[in-house]
């Protein structure tokens, strides 16, 4: 039970989870979000997210990265959402910054990988 424990602190510690946010949701530009972003982690491994059905504070994403895809609806909040261990901030208009959980199937470890992703188009 103690390793179990170990992994899930060290998992949120690495995360760099911050307070949750007290603000309500509220409507988003959809023309900031919407549409297909791409970038490139540290170690090379490129990755793709595509939001479609912006609506509200509500949207759709797709992310693929190196043979896993993801589906999720998705809820806007504070100019990010999160899918999964992944966590997506728009940065400023066509930037976004990535922050994906990872844990290293051999050692059982985990690790932040950080990207930038811009928007196509």
């Amino acid at each position: 039970m103690a390793d179990v424990m170990s992994i899930l602190s060290s998992s949120y510690k690495s995360a760099g989870l911050t307070v949750p946010s007290k603000t309500k949701y509220v409507p988003v530009d959809a023309t900031l979000y919407a549409g297909t972003w791409s970038g490139k982690y540290a170690n090379g491994k490129s990755f793709t997210i595509a939001i479609t059905d912006v609506s509200g504070f509500r949207a759709k994403i797709r992310y693929q990265s190196e043979g896993t895809v993801k589906y999720q609806d998705v809820l806007i909040k504070d100019s990010s959402f999160r899918f999964g261990d992944t966590k997506f901030t728009l940065t400023k208009k066509g930037t976004a910054l990535i922050k994906n959980v990872v844990t290293d199937p051999a050692t059982g470890t985990t690790y932040l990988d950080q990207a930038y992703a811009t928007q196509d188009g």
